[in-house]
């Protein structure tokens, strides 16, 4: 499948808006002496599949967090509007992955009327990144302001998404995926903090418990690209969020497997859950330390 599974998530999370099921999250089989050796290594399909199948879905969590009866506020989402004034590669793939998780949450409330923005600020990073020649946003634009259309919006997107994964690949440019991806799980567990912080949720809370393994994974996967002070940089950050879920005990119950239907054909499920002991003092300290990384980002 190559890269598509990663572009596919990251699509359903900037356009679509749609819910997807998640089980266990499981450590990313890497092996480290190859990932923190002196050479950079270009990070294979299977790794970033692996990558990518783990991230918890903001949309998942905004979902979670409208079932809690919690309010929509603009307050939790960063601005779209400083998007053009970013200089760097880095600087715009972090934001791209960032405006992707924003949209997730906007579109779980229906907030349509924000939506246009948001679109187009990922627009202007994905042609300062070269890859905006792979989608067309005027038709995006229409058809994510209206929910009837998502099938439709969903093929166009998947397609320009596919196009811009073979692009990518064939130019060695596994960097941005790997920052696209960091980008949207840090706001997603922005959002998730900030919202407990406010609005004390179990649910919740225990969701950001379960960030633990994957914070470990996408530490991992930054250390290969160390050579790039940006990167060492924001590795170096996220082993401080390490440090605060440190004593977060998370565990995994196997479940007997069940088969369900779905669009009329037999599918086999994993109820596999995992099991998370978390504290109100280490849920406030993984607050103030992902708002301090992803403030820094989006400033």
């Amino acid at each position: 499948m190559k890269f598509k599974r990663l572009y596919y998530f990251v699509l359903s999370l900037m356009i679509a808006g749609f819910i997807s099921c998640t089980g266990e999250d499981k450590k990313v089989d890497i092996p480290k002496e190859s990932i923190f050796d002196d050479q950079q290594l270009e990070i294979s399909q299977e790794t970033m599949e692996q990558l990518i199948d783990n991230v918890s879905s903001p949309v998942e969590m905004a979902a979670l967090i409208k079932e809690a009866g919690i309010p929509f506020s603009k307050e939790y989402v960063s601005n779209p509007d400083n998007a053009g004034n970013l200089n760097t590669n880095f600087e715009q793939s972090l934001r791209l992955g960032i405006l992707g998780s924003d949209l997730g949450y906007l579109n779980m409330y229906d907030k349509t009327g924000m939506v246009i923005n948001y679109i187009s600020a990922i627009k202007t990073l994905a042609d300062n990144l070269k890859v905006g020649q792979f989608f067309d946003f005027q038709t995006l634009k229409k058809l994510a302001t209206n929910s009837t259309n998502l099938d439709s919006l969903m093929y166009l997107s998947v397609s320009s998404f596919n196009k811009m994964d073979s692009y990518l690949r064939e130019n060695k440019r596994t960097n941005v995926s790997a920052l696209i991806v960091t980008g949207v799980w840090i706001e997603g567990l922005y959002l998730a903090t900030q919202v407990v912080k406010s609005n004390p949720n179990q649910k919740i809370s225990e969701r950001i418990g379960d960030q633990k393994n994957m914070l470990e994974n996408i530490v991992i996967i930054l250390g290969n690209f160390k050579k790039d002070k940006n990167f060492e940089t924001l590795a170096t950050e996220l082993t401080e969020l390490k440090e605060a879920y440190k004593d977060v005990k998370v565990s995994f119950e196997q479940g007997e497997p069940e088969q369900v239907e779905e669009n009329g054909k037999l599918v086999i499920k994993q109820t596999s859950k995992s099991i998370v002991q978390i504290s109100d003092e280490q849920v406030k300290k993984i607050t103030e330390v992902t708002a301090k990384i992803r403030n820094k980002i989006v400033k």
